[in-house]
């Protein structure tokens, strides 16, 4: 249901843009004022202007019914009843009781790596320090 309202609210659209599109300048901005030939009646600018509504007001209406259908999917949920706890902040420290390791040796039940042994020296150009 929901893609069938979005490819007819894309239609609309390109047939809203085209529409515009086709209606006579003012003189604004284009610079291209009146140039005489195809759509020079004023009982066009009467249809373009009714077709430009409808469009419009459809538009609208699709624009409402999928924002309806996108909200019906949604549960509401309640901050004070808890449930889940907050995520930790980035930079934090991890929990002693995790062993880390990675997500897939975590669900695989692997004991956790052993930690990297100390560096007995330094591995490279180091910055001069001053006394």
């Amino acid at each position: 249901m929901q893609h069938v309202i979005i490819v007819i609210h894309l239609m609309l659209v390109l047939a809203l843009i085209g529409v515009v599109l086709l209606q006579r300048s003012e003189g604004g901005g284009l610079g291209i004022g009146s140039t005489g030939g195809f759509m020079t009646s004023r009982g066009t600018a009467n249809v373009l202007t009714r077709a430009t509504a409808i469009l419009a007001a459809l538009f609208f209406a699709t624009s409402l019914m999928l924002s309806i259908l996108a909200g019906m999917n949604r549960k509401p949920t309640s901050i004070l009843e808890g449930g889940q706890s907050a995520p930790p902040a980035p930079g934090a420290p991890k929990p002693l009781g995790d062993g880390g390791g990675g997500l897939l040796n975590q669900l695989q039940g692997a004991p956790p790596p052993a930690a990297p042994a100390a560096p007995s020296g330094p591995s490279g150009p180091q910055v001069p320090q001053s006394k």
